[in-house]
């Protein structure tokens, strides 16, 4: 078995409150530490990896990403999936070739722009060219950006994740999707669901987003975050 069937194997079979939780590695160091920590498999988060790399999100330039991505898959042996945002304007194939050079088995995909929702048709037509060009070689993970767009419409989220599941996405990620609205998600959806968990423990648990209707829950950059805190605590202190 490849190793990217190895990762599409981890999100089917899951029982209702054992989702797939995968967190987010922004370099080497921190890939390993996750792994250590009995995780079989990683999602890097786009935010995470700009800010290690001195980016806002959304400004990373390719070359710079994929290099980033190819360091973390380096450091590991388990399966790792990549953010590449939107697709940094490459052509499919393209795209697909050059997140395969990593060693990466998977990615998660925008359908928004610039702040801006991506026309659901044509986005979908896109990401049909993305499965075409990669075959079973990669799992991909299409981002429904509809809640954090301020559109609040269920339905709407629905209508595109079916749209990019019919064009051969593995997985939907309706990022910023109220608790509440999960149930109604997952009915409407085939196929795995990711969900966005926060680590503050003002949100629900992975096991109860599982309970919801999640798949595999992940993180965005929230683990970068709390380590950049952490160590500005640390440094604080030492530079009294």
């Amino acid at each position: 078995m490849s190793r990217a069937d190895t990762f599409r194997a981890l999100h089917h079979r899951r029982a209702p409150g054992d989702p797939l939780v995968l967190p987010g590695p922004w370099d080497a160091a921190s890939a390993r530490a996750c792994v250590e920590a009995g995780f079989p498999a990683l999602a890097t988060p786009s935010a995470g990896v700009a800010a290690s790399l001195g980016y806002e999100d959304g400004e990373t330039p390719a070359d710079e990403m994929f290099a980033a991505v190819a360091r973390i898959v380096r450091a590991v042996d388990v399966p790792v999936s990549a953010d590449l945002e939107g697709g940094y304007g490459l052509a499919p194939r393209e795209l697909v070739e050059r997140l395969l050079e990593t060693g990466a088995v998977g990615c998660n995909l925008e359908d928004s722009a610039d702040g801006v929702l991506k026309d659901p048709h044509e986005h979908a037509a896109w990401l049909a060219e993305v499965r075409a060009a990669a075959g079973d070689r990669l799992f991909v993970n299409a981002r429904v950006d509809t809640f954090v767009r301020g559109v609040t419409d269920p339905d709407q989220a629905v209508l595109r994740a079916r749209l990019y599941v019919a064009a051969g996405a593995d997985c939907v990620y309706p990022i910023g999707a109220p608790a509440d609205v999960l149930p109604l998600l997952r009915a409407g959806i085939e196929g795995p669901v990711n969900v966005f968990a926060r680590l503050d423990g003002e949100g629900p648990s992975p096991t109860a987003l599982g309970e919801l209707g999640a798949t595999r829950v992940t993180f965005g950059p929230g683990l970068q975050r709390r380590a950049v805190r952490a160590l500005r605590d640390i440094a604080a202190g030492l530079a009294k």
